[in-house]
């Protein structure tokens, strides 16, 4: 018997990577990343239409051009068992029933492309479907989030209608993928649960958008088989073998199996861009006031999985790096900024803020609002400025962990994962000192893409379960980080003025005027 294979496909913000994992052996052996031609389009499309304030598009032909290359490169000649993916979300588009998306019929036409994770621009109508609300709405907190499925899909029909009217289906960009490399349609139930407010019990909210429920379908759980690799694709890519392709992934739920984080108990953080929370637990809770989202199987069978997140978290750093650049390229002014802030204790720097620089997500769910820093003195250095970025998002990731504990949700684990995790330890032990609590950072290269392999792998029957998968694909060593008991103490005062800033209402309200002047303000 030869060597047989599984690819993991990881649909980021930028890039697809894929990582080839001997599926006996258990280990990586190969792995490949292939950019979007178009990126994010947020200024204007590719023809120089340009967009309102707030849209964030994409391409979907990129996606279909980037995993060529990428299952191409690793599985050209190779008996590939099965193929897992994960994506960005929400990220869903028009699309007609054969998957032929909408961009490729209107290709001047905004509405027409992929409203991304981050496409803002929904949230008034978010705000309409929240006022209305709905007994579907009494496990996302009562509200959905502008970024999320419903808010996109009354958009595009309220402002696009003849696009709204000629499309066929409205679908997550990681079942449109799915769909395009089998010929089959199965939607994930964690996307649906998550982004679209699917109950088991009840379906799809109805009454939100007219024709809504006709451009759906009913999703299947975590794990689950699409299909095969279709014709067109082993002729595309020369993959042999099998290749069965799971149900897609919410990128940050894909990661779990990949770190060991199966059992109840056990919170993961995903840190990346933006951050994702995932508790944990096989008994059903009420949603914990201030998070986001909890649904059952649509993850990981048998174990409900509460969320949250930051819609902002190392695109914070990022822009400040490449904003007031301390060095050659972006890795040598990371490493000079880590290194001075690395010598400032907590405190010293004077500052503290707020980590909305793409809006808030939890407690607050409101896109509109925007970073803040406070206490700056002639002083203040860009180091010091930095390390309160840092500080801010640990304070916001401390939150999230704090309303999930007041709710009752069990964390006797707490794993960091993604690029972030593994590439700044400073920003790790500063988390840690601000939650006062032990951090796992399992190591494992490309961990997203090796969760989405394991979904694979439990879809094909190369494994029992996810369990079984994390036992042979998943990380086999991890760093600890403990907390520094004077450090948390210090912190603690801090993270208080922190919560007091996230509390004050006449400021997020002033934050949600200053977005409207700024964009439509003219200079004399």
């Amino acid at each position: 018997m030869g060597v047989r294979y599984l690819i993991g496909l990881d649909f980021g913000t930028l890039s697809v990577r894929g990582v080839l994992m001997d599926a006996d052996s258990g280990t990586a052996v190969d792995h490949h990343a292939s950019s979007y031609r178009h990126g994010v389009m947020s200024g204007t499309l590719a023809d120089g239409t340009p967009l309102p304030p707030g849209f964030a598009l994409q391409d979907p032909g990129d996606y279909l051009a980037a995993a060529e290359e990428v299952l191409q490169r690793l599985g050209q000649g190779r008996q590939i068992l099965a193929i897992g993916i994960d994506f960005t979300a929400s990220s869903p588009l028009p699309a007609m029933a054969d998957g032929t998306p909408m961009s490729e019929l209107m290709p001047n036409e905004p509405h027409a492309y992929v409203k991304l994770w981050k496409h803002s621009a929904a949230q008034r109508y978010a705000d309409e479907i929240n006022a209305a609300g709905g007994a579907y709405l009494d496990d996302f907190g009562g509200r959905v989030s502008g970024e999320w499925l419903l808010a996109k899909a009354a958009q595009l029909a309220d402002e696009a209608p003849e696009i709204w009217a000629r499309s066929e289906r409205f679908i997550e960009a990681g079942d449109w993928m799915v769909l395009r490399l089998t010929g089959c349609e199965a939607r994930n139930l964690g996307f649906a649960a998550y982004k679209a407010q699917y109950s088991a019990t009840d379906g799809y909210p109805s009454d939100i958008v007219p024709g809504l429920d006709a451009r759906l379908a009913r999703p299947l759980p975590a794990g689950s088989p699409a299909g095969a690799l279709n014709q067109e694709w082993r002729r595309r890519t020369g993959i042999e073998g099998p290749a069965t392709v799971a149900v897609a992934i919410i990128d940050s739920h894909a990661v779990l199996p990949a770190v060991g984080a199966v059992d109840d108990g056990t919170v993961v953080g995903a840190l990346g861009t933006s951050a994702a929370y995932l508790f944990l637990a096989e008994r059903r809770l009420a949603l914990p006031v201030g998070l986001e989202g909890m649904a059952h199987g649509g993850s990981l069978p048998n174990l409900w999985l509460y969320e949250a997140g930051q819609a902002a978290f190392g695109d914070i750093l990022a822009w400040f790096v490449r904003t007031f650049p301390r060095g050659a390229d972006l890795a040598a002014s990371f490493a000079a900024y880590n290194a001075e802030a690395a010598t400032l204790a907590p405190g010293e720097n004077h500052l503290v803020g707020l980590d909305w620089w793409n809006g808030n997500r939890v407690p607050h769910a409101d896109s509109r609002l925007s970073g803040l820093l406070m206490g700056f003195g002639l002083d203040t250095t860009a180091a010091g400025i930095y390390r309160a970025l840092m500080e801010a998002l640990c304070y916001g990731t401390r939150q999230v962990l704090d309303l999930a504990t007041a709710g009752g949700l069990d964390m006797r684990r707490v794993v960091m994962t993604s690029g972030l995790a593994e590439a700044n330890p400073l920003l790790v032990a500063i988390m840690a000192d601000i939650l006062g609590r032990d951090i796992e950072v399992p190591t494992i290269p490309h961990a997203t893409a090796t969760g989405a392999a394991i979904h694979g792998a439990v879809a094909a029957g190369v494994v029992a379960d996810f369990q079984d998968g994390a036992r042979r694909f998943g990380a086999r060593a991890r760093r600890l980080f403990h907390p520094d008991t004077e450090r948390s103490a210090r912190y603690q005062r801090l993270y208080g003025a922190y919560c007091e800033l996230s509390d004050l209402a006449p400021l997020r309200a002033t934050m949600r005027g200053v977005g409207p002047l700024s964009s439509n303000g003219s200079s004399s």
